[in-house]
């Protein structure tokens, strides 16, 4: 709805042709979800179920009925913002990660949720992610990554260290983490916590300011099967070529 301060238009006037040109935008969502007071930092979809987990920096999770909107659960507990949500690929489990340094694990599977919480790092958690072999990566800004074993989580089963605060990594289909950092670099690791690769960081290649984001693609798109974005506006595609294959 509407836009963003940074591309608010100066004055009134309205370049008729740069407006025709636009490609066709949304303007009028099929539902919309209401009940954080802050800012939403991430949102994803439950397994099995037509249900959406929002996380914020309220501190608050909630899960969302995508049918009515309506919020049927309020998941309470982290001491400061929500960095991140995500869910499991084939089962009713999220996780939440927060500056308060832990990450909790919510279980939908039965009527009444269950939870658990994980202080495996030093400062905030920047993010948790599932990956299909049923473990837990976790990344945080004291320059660590921790994968976890969810039949036995209290301790991870790898750390993998790094020189510089780590942002909002990915795990591919195949087990591959893509771990993008404040100091620009975007480095590849398998669950193992062996180091794999490094992506360019040129002047042409790579990004110019800190890497916010990556996302693997289910499927490569023209050959481009990894996507990072970063504080230099920009969102780069590569293409990740396994030497096994």
């Amino acid at each position: 709805k509407g836009y963003s301060s940074e591309e608010e238009l100066d004055g009134d006037e309205i370049d008729e042709k740069s407006e025709a040109n636009r490609i066709p935008s949304l303007r009028t969502p099929f539902q919309e979800f209401v009940g954080h007071t802050s800012a939403v930092s991430a949102a994803e979809w439950l397994s099995g179920a037509e249900q959406v987990i929002t996380a914020s920096w309220d501190r608050l999770a909630h899960l969302h009925d995508v049918e009515t909107g309506s919020i049927l659960t309020t998941l309470t507990g982290h001491d400061q913002e929500l960095n991140h949500t995500a869910t499991h690929p084939t089962q009713k489990l999220a996780v939440t990660s927060s500056r308060d340094t832990t990450f909790r694990l919510w279980d939908f599977r039965e009527s009444v949720h269950s939870v658990s919480v994980f202080q495996g790092h030093t400062e905030s958690v920047t993010s948790a992610v599932f990956t299909r072999e049923d473990k837990v990566v976790s990344s945080s800004d004291d320059r660590s990554v921790k994968v976890w074993d969810l039949r036995n989580m209290r301790s991870p089963v790898a750390t993998i260290r790094v020189d510089s605060a780590v942002n909002r990594l990915s795990v591919s289909a195949n087990g591959l983490i893509a771990i993008p950092h404040d100091n620009r670099h975007i480095r590849l690791f398998d669950l193992n916590g062996q180091r794999l690769a490094r992506l360019p960081r040129s002047s042409r290649q790579g990004h110019s300011r800190m890497v916010a984001s990556v996302a693997w693609a289910e499927e490569p798109i023209a050959g481009v099967n990894l996507f990072t974005c970063g504080f230099d506006r920009r969102v780069l595609g590569w293409s990740i070529v396994s030497l096994k294959d």
